[in-house]
This record gives C-alpha cells, sequence and structure tokens, in this order.
C-alpha cells in the first residue's frame, strides 16, 4: 500500500467547497441578503447593541429557516472564526457572538477572512499537525485530530452553500 499525504487532499476538498460556495455569492445584494423566504426565518436584526442574529437555546425542533445573512454569520463568526480559538491565530472577524453585519459587504468580507485564515491555520500544521489530537479546549472533541476539524469545516460549507445557492434561485424567481 503506497501511504500518500492527507493535508493536500483534506485542503482540496475544502477549497472545492469554498471556491464554490464563494462564486455562488457573486452580486449578492442587501435586500437579498436579508430576504426572509417564509415568515418566522430567522436573520439579522437591528438591535440596541447593534446587529444581531435571531437565537435561541436550546434550537427549536423542528430548526426555523435561516436567511442568507444568518447562514453567513453562522460560517464565517460562529464555524470558521470560532474553529481558531484554541489556536494563537487572533480572529479573524471583529464580531463576537450572535453580533453580525447588516449588510452583505462587510458580511462576505468577513466570511472571506475566516475562510483564509481557517485553511492558512490548518495548512500550516503540516502532515504531522494535522493528525495530532485538538486538545483539551475542544471537550470531548479534544482527542479528534485536526484533519477531523478540516472535514467538518468542509461539510459546514458544502451543506451551508448549497443551502446559500438555492436561496439566491429562489430570490431569483420569486413571485
Amino acid at each position: 500500500m503506497v501511504e500518500r499525504a492527507v493535508l493536500p487532499l483534506v485542503l482540496s476538498g475544502y477549497d472545492d467547497a469554498w471556491h464554490r460556495l464563494d462564486a455562488r455569492l457573486a452580486g449578492l445584494s442587501d435586500d437579498e441578503y436579508l430576504w426572509e423566504p417564509v415568515g418566522g426565518a430567522w436573520t439579522v436584526r437591528a438591535a440596541d447593541e447593534g446587529w444581531l442574529v435571531d437565537w435561541e437555546d436550546p434550537e427549536p425542533d423542528p430548526a426555523p429557516v435561516t436567511t442568507i445573512a444568518w447562514r453567513l454569520w453562522h460560517l464565517g463568526s460562529d464555524c470558521l472564526a470560532d474553529y481558531l480559538r484554541a489556536s494563537d491565530v487572533p480572529r479573524p472577524v471583529a464580531v463576537t457572538g450572535r453580533a453580525w453585519h447588516g449588510t452583505a459587504a462587510p458580511a462576505l468580507a468577513d466570511l472571506r477572512a475566516a475562510a483564509a485564515a481557517f485553511r492558512a491555520t490548518m495548512a500550516a500544521l503540516g502532515e504531522n499537525g494535522i493528525w495530532a489530537p485538538m486538545g483539551p479546549d475542544w471537550g470531548p472533541f479534544g482527542e479528534e485530530p485536526w484533519a477531523a476539524l478540516v472535514v467538518h469545516a468542509t461539510d459546514e460549507l458544502a451543506h451551508h452553500g448549497a443551502e446559500i445557492a438555492l436561496l439566491r434561485d429562489l430570490y431569483r424567481w420569486r413571485a
């Protein structure tokens, strides 16, 4: 059996999912960013303390439909930026928690910054480091290798990227 490096493979999958999503975000308007396809959709709303995403803990079952704005927060801040919390890398986006952006341009900029920082951090681990356990800051996932986090991040990009693409299609064809 031939041993092959895993890091290039997992990063290639991440890159494919990221580039597919980023291409689908071209031309995103503020109206489309905040468009609520159904009543009761979770989105980003103006509040006294700035723009905040809708959130309940625990999450309702079934989960509500979410807007593109909410999904970009989830990917950029809640996932990719937060995945770097146990690293030495500074948080690539200025917002934290439920805070997010009320317009598309800064949301896209932060998503792109988070995606690039996450990828660079994983690439910097190298082939040996990608197999190291994530550590105690990761709780029940602490014994999992960093490679598992790259696979999970790729799944998040593909899953929510497809949802965003569908929302864009529905927005374009709405009555």
